[in-house]
């Protein structure tokens, strides 16, 4: 076959002009080279699953009409072999000067990788054993102005598949396998969701205050109104007003926006599944959470045990649970406690070069640690629970200890996946919380809320019942069953930097 060719950047511009003169010319001849559409009658994996059967050297004497990408050419005096792709699979097209005649054939043979052509014909096997279609009709159907890529390589050419994921997708089946796996993710989670009785809603992403998570938000002017609006950083607040309204289960599978860095594992654009069920703690969140992600897994890639990054990833049995100071002994190595002094705990984060600051409680500087010695090492399903209030604004006091809430996060790969917790339902409680993030805002803190949301105080005030609240990061997720590093793989156009002139 004729292998696509290394192009260099200075070469671009001389293949697209030599390609555009062909258009002229097929255009001069009468044919339009961007039809608006053609009636196939199978998929290439349909030809291939009916047919691959044959004997080598088998007529079938049956004919098909298909369509797809040219991606290799073969070219001989009186008979040629060309590949043509679907979104299911490739195919070689046998083209004879015999059967076609010289016009038609030189004509096909005149077009150029990356061209997308219909053809008709019939089905046979050559006597290598290569399942082919004789071609006996065929029609351009879109002609191609830009060369095909060879390959990838490089973090100069990484960057560019990702700005250019149209290309990554036609040349690389890694990257469509990724995002056809994604898809049967996403449909799973909501299988299960739906199987068990939670209903799908959708909140608003323009929100008047940015809330729901401690993050920095993107704003926005609403003109008719006159108003400053956020992109969401997360639905919570707005699902919890439907608990409060007796809708009792609801979920979203939601797009929110955080304005903050770029890297393998965040992108300022991602997707969240948001699950909220009355009468439920977070204990109940934990079996929830578990379920879910094994039923992803099963469904997605039909094992719950594989391997990320070479390493093994173990599914299966009951995932481990720890409170966050239980694994600070156990992975980190220190003893700390909320009884300790505050100045003793900044030195114990100074001694592992943890970085807090003076704003900074109890809890925070325990979190900090946590983050510092612990979180990287769990690489097996793990549930760290019992967060500290100073860093939980919407979750539950734990009833024997006011500095812990009621709060888990699932950590896998060393990596937070999601988090949950039995919710905060009384509404004095919440005021209280809600004003002392806005005092952190005022010490220069933008990723807490600048004010606060006395509408969702007004909603609890009406009365929610206890209810359990979990939040899953899909692209994560979706990272980790499909063992990419990087959370752009799995992201079908990640955001990037300006591409430099």
């Amino acid at each position: 076959m004729e292998k696509r060719p290394t192009i260099r950047a200075e070469d671009i511009n001389e293949l697209m002009r030599q390609r555009r003169q062909k258009l002229e010319k097929i255009k001069a001849s009468g044919d339009n080279p961007f039809k608006s559409r053609f009636d196939r009658t199978h998929l290439l994996a349909d030809v291939i699953h009916k047919y691959g059967a044959i004997e080598p050297g088998e007529q079938t004497g049956e004919r098909v009409t298909v369509a797809g990408r040219i991606m290799a050419i073969r070219r001989h005096g009186k008979a040629s072999f060309v590949v043509i792709k679907d979104r299911t699979a490739n195919l070689q097209l046998f083209l004879s000067l015999g059967t076609l005649g010289e016009g038609r054939y030189r004509t096909f043979l005149e077009y150029d990788i990356g061209d997308i052509v219909g053809v008709s014909g019939k089905v046979f096997k050559t006597r290598r054993g290569e399942l082919s279609i004789e071609v006996m009709e065929f029609s351009l159907l879109t002609k191609s102005l830009r060369p095909l890529p060879e390959k990838w390589h490089g973090l100069k050419d990484i960057e560019t598949r990702y700005r250019q994921r149209y290309a990554d997708l036609i040349i690389n089946p890694q990257a469509r396998q990724t995002l056809l796996a994604r898809t049967k993710i996403i449909k799973s989670l909501r299988e299960w969701l739906d199987n068990n009785g939670f209903v799908e809603v959708e909140t608003p992403m323009l929100q008047a205050i940015a809330g729901g998570a401690v993050a920095r938000p993107f704003i926005t002017h609403h003109e008719a109104l006159d108003i400053d609006l956020y992109l969401r950083v997360a639905p919570e607040l707005y699902l919890k007003r439907l608990i409060v309204g007796d809708m009792e289960r609801v979920y979203e599978l939601n797009r929110s926006f955080r304005n903050e860095g770029l890297s393998v594992r965040h992108n300022p654009e991602f997707t969240m599944l948001e699950v909220y069920q009355a009468y439920a703690d977070y204990r109940e969140m934990m079996d929830l959470c578990e379920a879910l992600v094994k039923y992803a897994a099963e469904q997605a890639i039909g094992t719950l045990k594989f391997t990320y990054q070479d390493q093994p990833v173990d599914l299966s049995g009951e995932w481990s649970r720890l409170t966050m100071i239980e694994s600070l002994e156990k992975y980190g190595g220190i003893k700390v406690s909320f009884d300790q002094d505050i100045n003793e705990l900044r030195a114990i984060a100074k001694k592992y070069d943890t970085e807090v600051e003076s704003h900074f409680g109890k809890g925070r500087i325990i979190n900090e640690l946590f983050e510092k010695l612990v979180e990287g090492k769990l690489w097996q399903p793990t549930f760290i629970t019992d967060y500290p209030t100073e860093i939980s604004p919407l979750a539950k006091k734990k009833p024997d200890n006011p500095e812990i809430t009621e709060r888990f996060e699932l950590i896998i790969i060393g990596l937070e996946m999601g988090t949950a917790f039995s919710e905060l339902t009384d509404p004095m409680d919440q005021l209280r919380r809600f004003e002392a993030q806005v005092k952190l805002h005022e010490y220069g803190d933008e990723e807490v809320p600048r004010q606060v949301d006395e509408d969702y105080v007004r909603a609890l005030e009406y009365g929610m019942p206890p209810t359990g609240g979990l939040g899953l990061g899909i692209d994560r997720i979706v990272m980790l069953l499909t063992d990419n590093y990087s959370i752009r793989e799995v992201i079908s156009f990640p955001h990037m930097r300006p591409e430099k002139s």
